[in-house]
C-alpha cells in the first residue's frame, strides 16, 4: 500500500491527466498508480493524501467516517464571534445545511508560505484568518460558508486532515512524502 502526502500548490488541478492552461498533479506526484483520497479545487491549496489503496481512499475520503479536515480561510472583511458561532453551529447553504464544526481565529502570520499569485490587497478592506474543522469535505464547502456568513474566502489552505498536518511534515508547495517510510500515519483513517 501507499500513502503520500502533498502539499499541493495554488491553481494545481486535482487530476493526473494533463490540462491545458493548469498544473496537475502529475507535475508534482512521480509515483504511479496512486489517486487522490479527496479533493482540492484549483483555487485551494495545501495537504492532499494520495493512496493507491481503495479502502483507504474512501476511509479518508467519504464523510461519513467523519476524519477531521482543517482549513485555514483568509476571508475578506473583519469577522466577529457571531460570524464564528453561525459556522459552529452549521450553515444552510440552500441544498444542504452542514455539520457543525469548530471555527476559531488563527494567526497565520509566519506560518504559511507565500502564494503565487499573491491574494488581491485592498488597503481600505481587512482580511481574518480563520480555522475551520469539518468532517464533510463538500465541493466549494468552507467557501460557501464563509461567504453565507457574509466573509468571502480570498485564500483557502488546507492544513490538516485527521492526525496529519502540513507543518509537522514540513512540506512546501509542491512538495511530498512517502508516509509510510518517513513519517507516523495512523491517524488519517
Amino acid at each position: 500500500m501507499r500513502l503520500l502526502a502533498l502539499n499541493k500548490p495554488f491553481g494545481t488541478i486535482c487530476q493526473f491527466s494533463p490540462h491545458e492552461t493548469r498544473a496537475s498533479l502529475a507535475d508534482w506526484v512521480k509515483v504511479p498508480g496512486v489517486y487522490p483520497a479527496g479533493r482540492l479545487d484549483s483555487d485551494s491549496e495545501g495537504l492532499l493524501l494520495l493512496t493507491d489503496d481503495g479502502t483507504l481512499q474512501a476511509r479518508i475520503a467519504e464523510p461519513r467516517h467523519k476524519l477531521v479536515k482543517r482549513y485555514w480561510a483568509q476571508v475578506e472583511g473583519a469577522v466577529d464571534v457571531a460570524a464564528l458561532q453561525k459556522l459552529a453551529r452549521g450553515v444552510d447553504l440552500g441544498d444542504y445545511v452542514t455539520r457543525p464544526c469548530q471555527a476559531t481565529y488563527v494567526d497565520a502570520h509566519g506560518s504559511l508560505w507565500t502564494r503565487t499569485p499573491p491574494i488581491r490587497y485592498r488597503a481600505a478592506i481587512p482580511t481574518t484568518w480563520i480555522e475551520l474543522s469539518i468532517t464533510e469535505g463538500k465541493n466549494r464547502q468552507v467557501r460557501r460558508m464563509t461567504a453565507a456568513v457574509g466573509f468571502p474566502t480570498l485564500r483557502l489552505v488546507r492544513v490538516g486532515i485527521g492526525a496529519l498536518d502540513v507543518f509537522s511534515l514540513g512540506l512546501q508547495p509542491g512538495e511530498s512524502i512517502d508516509l509510510r517510510a518517513n513519517a507516523p500515519w495512523d491517524g488519517v483513517a
